[in-house]
């Protein structure tokens, strides 16, 4: 099947920092770059799955821009293909999660962090980037969550994910990962931050003690099922350090790419 690669331009959303609106095009010219090749890790040319680019602009208010996001996933599904997004700050994941239950149902999701993103709210906005998975369950939008990577978990959090049967795993953990339990239809999400900054130090939230780039293409690599669709967040190029964050972010696209391919 093949895979519609879309970018949302959207960090209204964002506590402390702004500057990942600015990622989805800085990403994509990394993708394709004279300096690297399309090819993953697994030998699937990216630049023959990819079959579709979506890089508009989205509106400036919150509500209308999440209706934005969810139009044009619908429109990727209804399409055929597989939704693989590229953020803006970790918000937009919520929307999209709409759009794929409404195809799928309730979703299997992998994601990667060092945050939970389980707030009620978030310095009054119930659609922080703090808050997409909080909501998410609220809608019926996930199955099973996993998430990995963590290692800044406010108390409230930890109490929303406990309530709601959400697999909570710190960075030291990535070997009791359950992939039994991420079977279709699975979703991936990757906020860059779930690495450790000396692997992505391009995000608005780092925090030492994260995953390196080898583990994370790991847990691609041990996935059980294909992707119906995924993301990558939270790129602050105005933090990046010699694009290293952008281009772990192409890897991972061409990664992601050939995985929801099959």
């Amino acid at each position: 099947m093949s895979v519609h690669l879309l970018g949302f331009p959207w960090d209204a959303s964002s506590s402390y920092a702004r500057g990942p609106a600015l990622a989805p095009p800085v990403i994509r010219a990394m993708l394709f770059s004279e300096a690297s090749s399309p090819w993953s890790i697994s030998g699937v040319d990216a630049s023959e799955v990819i079959s579709a680019y979506d890089f508009a602009d989205l509106p400036g208010d919150g509500a209308q821009a999440h209706a934005a996001i969810l139009d044009r996933i619908t429109a990727t599904l209804r399409a055929g293909a597989k939704p693989l997004s590229l953020g803006g700050d970790h918000s937009v994941t919520y929307p999209i999660l709409k759009a794929m239950k409404d195809k799928h149902g309730p979703l299997n999701i992998l994601h990667v962090d060092a945050h939970t993103d389980l707030y009620e709210e978030f310095e009054g906005d119930r659609y922080s980037h703090a808050c997409p998975f909080a909501r998410a369950i609220e809608d019926g939008c996930v199955g099973k969550l996993v998430q990995v990577g963590l290692r800044s978990i406010a108390p409230q959090c930890r109490s929303f994910g406990e309530k709601h049967g959400v697999i909570m795993l710190g960075a030291e953990a990535i070997d009791e990962i359950p992939f039994e339990s991420l079977t279709a239809p699975l979703y991936v999400s990757i906020d860059l931050d779930g690495l450790d900054p000396a692997y992505a130090p391009g995000v608005s939230h780092p925090e030492p003690g994260g995953l390196t780039t080898r583990e994370v293409l790991r847990l691609l690599d041990n996935l059980r099922a294909a992707p119906v669709g995924a993301d990558i967040v939270e790129l602050n190029p105005e933090r990046d350090i010699n694009m290293m964050t952008a281009n772990l972010a192409a890897r991972l696209v061409k990664e992601l790419a050939a995985l929801m391919s099959d």
